[in-house]
């Protein structure tokens, strides 16, 4: 953290190139790609319940340790938002008043608070900022029910992973399959207002950011990085611990199960990647084609680089069933991939959050370092707090000796 403070201090005093704008852009990137984290563990660990999966039960203390970084997550991401309502930051072009009317009173132009008006009276004139397409969008776009739906997620989505662990560590003392068999009920009902409120969020938070621009898969595609950018994170410090002799019970068909994760779900995230700019690029429809013609334009290579990096080194290197018992290629692939959609967040935030062209500086860097230090001090704190093992689980003595 210490590191990354003293980085994005030097790029404040050497770069001068929209500040401010670059300030708040890195804030919801890296807000949104760590709690995106956490969340895509409680998604999981949630999948395991419902499944009633065996092979992850050594691993599920882990998984709760990452999953709590939640509600650190969510404090970031309520700040930003409050920022972006008192207009502190203009992410959100949709948060202006002033797109919504077509007339503005003509002798308040130029005062700190403008007049607008939805019918031409007397002293009003056209208003330049008028913008009938977010117009259009007002009924769902709005402050009240975007905050609404924002603390509605945030809610319910921190609920389940207080109430899941708590109920893990009442498992470990009561024992028994009571609260292993009514966790499935409560996993299931978790995995459905998850399945549409991921889309939704991904709307919300990411989306109407081009506020113009929609996409049906978009939903899918946030949720994909979500997935696999916890899978990668899960497998990187699965393997760090057990190489310290924390998690003696983890063995090779353990960390096989997780690079085959990995590698599955860089395929989902490739094949909506593709099919989203495929259909949109070459159906040139103009509200939906711009928001690649200007991630085109000014960022080609990073966004071309993203999609090589996040597709091929996967495929290329952890094809075989030997590379994903292979700790050396596990940690290459998933070190580049992680800083490869931790790009592709920063794809989606950027162009249309800051605009210019590419510009990855001290400021990018500190800030990355910065959350990622508060990230993992967050997941070591909860994983001391607690046995690294779970007890009493009905499937632990299964999944300890786990051989596939």
């Amino acid at each position: 953290m210490i590191i990354g403070v003293i980085a994005m201090i030097v790029g404040f005093m050497n770069d001068h190139s929209n500040h401010h704008g670059r300030f708040w852009a890195n804030i919801l990137t890296n807000g949104f790609f760590f709690f995106a984290i956490s969340l895509g563990g409680l998604f999981f660990l949630a999948l395991q319940y419902a499944t009633e999966a065996s092979y992850m039960v050594v691993l599920k203390r882990i998984i709760e340790s990452i999953t709590q970084y939640i509600f650190v997550g969510a404090t970031v991401l309520i700040i930003f938002f409050i920022a972006a309502s008192a207009h502190w930051n203009h992410i959100y072009h949709w948060m202006d008043n002033a797109v919504y009317h077509e007339y503005v009173m003509e002798s308040t132009i130029g005062t700190d608070h403008p007049e607008y008006v939805d019918e031409m009276v007397e002293g009003a004139i056209d208003n330049e900022h008028y913008d009938k397409i977010i117009d259009g969008k007002s009924a769902y776009l709005n402050l009240p029910f975007f905050w609404i739906r924002t603390l509605l997620y945030l809610g319910v989505w921190c609920f389940f992973a207080y109430f899941f662990r708590k109920r893990s560590l009442m498992e470990d003392e009561i024992g028994g399959t009571k609260i292993h068999l009514k966790n499935m009920g409560y996993a299931a009902i978790f995995l459905v207002f998850f399945a549409f409120t991921s889309s939704t969020a991904a709307w919300d938070w990411i989306m109407s950011i081009d506020t113009h621009w929609f996409s049906t898969l978009f939903g899918w595609y946030v949720f994909s990085g979500i997935w696999v950018s916890f899978m990668i994170f899960l497998v990187l410090f699965t393997i760090w611990l057990r190489g310290r002799g924390f998690v003696p019970f983890v063995n090779d068909s353990h960390i096989h199960d997780i690079g085959k994760w990995m590698f599955a779900i860089s395929f989902l995230w490739t094949y909506l990647w593709f099919s989203q700019f495929m259909l949109i690029w070459y159906s040139d429809i103009p509200e939906e084609v711009t928001y690649y013609v200007q991630r085109i334009t000014e960022y080609k290579g990073l966004f071309f680089g993203i999609f090589f990096t996040n597709f091929v080194f996967p495929m290329v290197i952890l094809m075989s069933r030997d590379a994903k018992r292979t700790i050396g290629y596990l940690i290459f692939v998933g070190v580049v991939i992680f800083f490869g959609h931790w790009l592709d967040v920063y794809m989606m935030i950027f162009p249309g959050g800051v605009g210019g062209e590419l510009h990855i500086g001290f400021m990018e860097i500190g800030m990355f370092l910065g959350f990622l230090g508060l990230f993992l001090y967050t997941v070591f704190n909860s994983l001391s707090k607690a046995p690294i093992l779970v007890k009493n689980h009905p499937f632990l003595e299964e999944s300890k000796h786990l051989h596939i």
